[in-house]
């Protein structure tokens, strides 16, 4: 399934909240995930900064820890440089 993701590096706590709204970056790829509008994104707040991609080695270690899912299956498929992304969860 691909999930659209709202990176926020640099937080104070480690969180993921599942958020629908309509002004967001591009719909959820996966309709089973997304509901019927395809708005729904998950923001993924973690606490290492966003350079060398130490956030985003935390986003996708929080993903599998949410999914329950081992971290080689989690990849970002666009957005690496950026905080809205498209990730792939096999």
């Amino acid at each position: 399934m691909r999930i659209t993701v709202k990176a926020k590096p640099n937080s104070h706590e480690e969180k993921i909240d599942l958020l629908s709204s309509g002004g967001f970056g591009p719909p959820c790829h996966s309709s089973s995930e997304a509901g019927e509008t395809g708005k729904d994104y998950y923001v993924v707040s973690v606490k290492e900064p966003p350079v060398h991609g130490l956030a985003n080695k935390a986003i996708i270690k929080a993903l599998s820890d949410y999914f329950g899912v081992s971290q080689v299956r989690i990849r970002i498929v666009s957005g690496y440089t950026s905080r809205q992304k498209v990730i792939e969860i096999l």
